[in-house]
């Protein structure tokens, strides 16, 4: 067993997060450049280095859930979660069950709330909104964002919903972080709830194994209703739907059977 597998094997038993469920060049790669950045010679000494340093260990988490994200990012996906998805689902409902899991800084669950807007009172719309990096999630809930990130909004949402603050930042209305719940959630260890209408889940799951990815798929399906959607990242097509009980619903979106 070399240095990064003890290292692994390390970090698992401390946090419960299982690097050996990731793409391993790739997690080796940034995590060997986070460990020369700060000075360690090898991954244990580096390991010993992140119990004893909170601000550590908070970076070795970004940069292990490479926390990237947008509103309404891909802009004519959300077309089809606006003209398709919610239509269809609110024909027998009043409210949706919806989670956004791995939601990064907040991002996609604001963008889901905003669209939802559109379709009923935001006292009517309650998102699930998880991440493994509580750094990620104290990010959300504080709900400032740079220009770039606002790139693909709809003016009108940018109207109605954000507030241009004096240091160049966009804060996200009360009314609109009020309608989300944001919590910490391992995706590979922690039980997942049920009867969801809605999962979104984009850009993360490139980054698991396969065996890891089936597991994923198993229990998102199990987690949505049936007739329930599963909205993937543009890298992340399911070639074999049938396996987990999904259909093709359109392009990187899958409906429970």
């Amino acid at each position: 067993m070399d240095d990064f597998d003890l290292f692994m094997e390390s970090i698992f038993k401390y946090t419960r997060i299982d690097l050996r469920k990731y793409k391993r060049p790739q997690m080796q790669r940034r995590l060997t450049a986070l460990r020369d950045k700060r000075g360690f010679r090898d991954f244990m000494s580096y390991f010993d280095g992140l119990k004893k340093d909170d601000k550590m260990f908070a970076e070795f988490l970004d940069r292990m859930t490479i926390n990237v994200s947008e509103f309404f990012r891909n802009p004519n996906r959300w077309d089809v979660v606006r003209d398709r998805v919610v239509p269809e689902m609110l024909a027998g409902k009043r409210r949706l069950k919806i989670w956004s899991a791995a939601c990064s800084t907040g991002e996609e669950p604001y963008t889901l709330v905003m669209l939802l807007s559109k379709f009923m009172p935001l006292s009517d719309i309650q998102i699930l909104a998880t991440d493994l990096d509580e750094n990620a999630l104290s990010k959300a809930k504080q709900g400032l964002y740079s220009e770039r990130s606002l790139h693909f909004v709809p003016e009108e949402y940018k109207r109605k919903y954000f507030t241009k603050t004096p240091h160049h930042l966009f804060a996200v209305s009360d009314d609109v972080k009020k309608c989300v719940t944001f919590k910490k959630h391992n995706l590979l260890e922690d039980p997942f709830d049920s009867d969801f209408d809605l999962i979104v889940c984009r850009n993360v799951i490139i980054y698991f194994t396969e065996d890891a990815k089936d597991i994923l798929y198993h229990k998102f399906s199990n987690a949505l209703r049936p007739g329930g959607v599963l909205f993937v990242g543009s890298t992340e097509q399911i070639f074999n739907p049938q396996s987990f009980r999904f259909t093709t619903y359109d392009t990187f979106f899958y409906q429970r059977q």
